[in-house]
């Protein structure tokens, strides 16, 4: 039986895992590799801090991400599309990896932020 996600190394695990499917994925890998030019090493953190200040409460995140991807939408064609895929990406490694209230708490969230998201940037 899968464990369900209990820690920040839980959500390192996830995060690690996504976004080294996302640097592969045919539809996602330009965005962050040719456009947003991701530097990986202080990204990564960043969505760790993300994800724990949503699913436990710790204040190590303070950013905007919402005004960052509003930008990068200026810059390519983000849309449907690619925010479809990347919770189609975000949901299969979660449930590769963990089962339970927290991971189900995880998928419903990065639903309700693609689905945020898409509206936003559509605005622009």
């Amino acid at each position: 039986m899968k464990p369900d996600i209990t820690s920040r190394k839980d959500i390192e695990l996830i995060e690690n895992i996504f976004y080294c499917r996302v640097r592969r994925n045919s539809v996602l890998s330009y965005i962050f590799n040719d456009i947003a030019k991701i530097n990986w090493e202080t990204h990564l953190p960043k969505m760790y801090s993300f994800w724990a200040r949503i699913l436990s409460g710790e204040h190590s995140f303070s950013s905007n991400p919402m005004q960052k991807h509003i930008a990068l939408r200026k810059q390519t064609t983000m849309c449907e599309v690619e925010l479809s895929e990347w919770l189609s990406l975000f949901i299969q490694t979660t449930d590769e990896l963990f089962k339970g209230e927290k991971a189900e708490e995880v998928k419903t969230r990065a639903t309700n932020i693609a689905q945020l998201m898409l509206y936003k940037i559509q605005t622009v």
